[in-house]
């Protein structure tokens, strides 16, 4: 008997050593992080014409890297299919103006956030809709949904019959749906850049787009005649605001990318960064 107990003991050591050494094998030493980004969002992310990716996010995640202390490389991949392609192992996380909505959460992790703008519209000064109502007003769909179905309601009689321009997979798209649904008609862009065009060209008649975004689009040659109008919405199904997408079992990632971004907004880089980029701060609190 004391012979078996013997063996049994060992045999537990072994498992526990076994076990040990699996766990060990799990963890991962990050050295080098794919980034991708749609390269099409700014101020967010861009290309520049010599091919080169700059914006509010190539800037923070150069930042996040040196304080992580791993090398980054960066890719660009579509927005519609950016989560597919990250659980497919072509990249290791995504920075792309991303929300982290609760039904993305169900797909895929997210880091702490590291801007938040909300959701607004453009139309064009010449169109009637340059006077929508409550310009300006923000509506948190966190704390005040009841407040936001009162907007849309006050918005109705001016939005029925319109045709709104949305980027497939976006937070605005859900939005509209959610929202908007039998008011207008919603047509699906890839790339915002390509909404903004047929709103100049009046084969839309508004868009709804990160405020973020559209605080930069507003300014670029071509599109003088777009202006920003009725209310801002965020919260909600809307987002936590931008942040780091990233595999469920990264989990170590995770805790590197938010400890970065928690120091980034600590230390003001988030604020000297956005405030670059957007003219205003986007750091969350």
């Amino acid at each position: 008997m004391k012979r078996i107990g013997t063996l049994l003991a060992a045999a537990c050591v072994a498992v526990v050593a076994l076990v040990g050494g699996v766990q060990a094998a799990q963890a991962k030493e990050w050295k080098h992080i794919t980034i991708a980004t749609e390269g099409a969002f700014p101020p967010y992310n861009l290309t520049k014409p010599d091919g080169t990716l700059a914006g509010y996010e190539i800037d923070l995640a150069k930042v996040l890297c040196e304080r992580m202390k791993v090398e980054c490389t960066f890719v660009t991949q579509s927005f519609d299919g950016i989560i597919p392609a990250l659980q497919a192992g072509k990249f290791d996380a995504i920075m792309s103006g991303m929300s982290a909505t609760e039904k993305r959460k169900q797909i895929i992790d997210f880091s702490v956030s590291y801007g938040s703008t909300g959701q607004a519209f453009a139309t064009l000064k010449s169109s009637p809709l340059a006077s929508l109502p409550l310009k300006g007003e923000l509506y948190s769909l966190t704390t005040n949904d009841e407040g936001a179905h009162k907007a849309i309601t006050e918005l109705k009689p001016m939005l029925d019959g319109k045709v709104i321009g949305v980027q497939t997979a976006s937070t605005s798209s859900r939005f509209v749906d959610e929202y908007m649904n039998g008011i207008v008609e919603k047509r699906e862009y890839k790339q915002t850049e390509e909404h903004d065009l047929d709103l100049i060209s009046g084969r839309v008649d508004l868009i709804m787009a990160s405020m973020g975004y559209l605080s930069t689009a507003i300014t670029k040659p071509g599109n003088e005649d777009m202006v920003i109008v009725g209310p801002r919405f965020q919260g909600g199904f809307l987002g936590a605001g931008s942040s780091v997408g990233l595999r469920k079992e990264d989990t170590d990632l995770k805790a590197l990318f938010d400890a970065a971004i928690n120091s980034a907004k600590a230390d003001g880089t988030t604020k000297e960064l956005s405030e670059k980029w957007f003219g205003f701060d986007v750091t969350p609190y």
